[in-house]
């Protein structure tokens, strides 16, 4: 399949996901130092931004006690995430939603004590713009936690493979200005919990 345009659009996921693409799950490794960084909900709102199959969205909302809505550019990453809502207590909310084009008032909060964005920022075809957009839906004390790639970890020999993920650039792009930035690795993946 050949797709031209922003990766970040609803043009280029929606056709992977109805395919039936499915990304990297949720490790125990990974989970542990969500939880280590977010800290329990208490019903404040998160968001999840790129949700897909809602995993994240549900470990917030379900296991941290967040009251989460999880937003997707792809209607089929979303119908899969609410086709998993199975147990009796109600789950997330799911959006169709663009992070890049829509209108941040049309969300259910103003403001989030967490937002997520994993396996998205690399996407990203306005990183800036994007990074600016979070910060106005941070509540003030937030946290926004980021889980991508960074480029160069992969063993591999193929460059397409090794260019996946963020350059040190986009790195610094994404921690500049922020009062609080920690890390911590997983094989090619780095987690950053960023606050105001």
């Amino acid at each position: 399949m050949t797709i031209t345009g922003s990766t970040a659009s609803a043009a280029y996921w929606e056709p992977l996901w109805a395919e039936g693409r499915r990304y990297r799950p949720l490790s125990e490794t990974e989970l542990g130092l969500m939880n280590d960084h977010l800290g329990p909900g208490r019903s404040r709102p998160a968001l999840d931004i790129g949700s897909g199959d809602g995993t994240l969205a549900r470990h917030l909302h379900h296991e941290l006690g967040y009251r989460t809505t999880g937003i997707d550019c792809s209607p089929s990453a979303l119908a899969l995430a609410a086709a998993q809502d199975t147990g009796t207590a109600p789950g997330p909310g799911w959006r169709c939603w663009d992070i890049t084009t829509g209108d941040l008032a049309a969300l259910p909060d103003a403001a989030y004590a967490i937002v997520t964005c994993r396996l998205v920022y690399r996407w990203m075809d306005d990183k800036a713009a994007f990074v600016d957009r979070v910060r106005r839906l941070l509540a003030p004390g937030g946290t926004f936690w980021v889980v991508t790639e960074i480029a160069g970890r992969r063993t591999t020999s193929d460059p397409a493979l090794q260019r996946l993920g963020i350059t040190r650039a986009d790195a610094e792009l994404l921690t500049a200005g922020w009062s609080i930035v920690r890390t911590a690795d997983l094989d090619v993946l780095r987690c950053y919990a960023l606050r105001p």
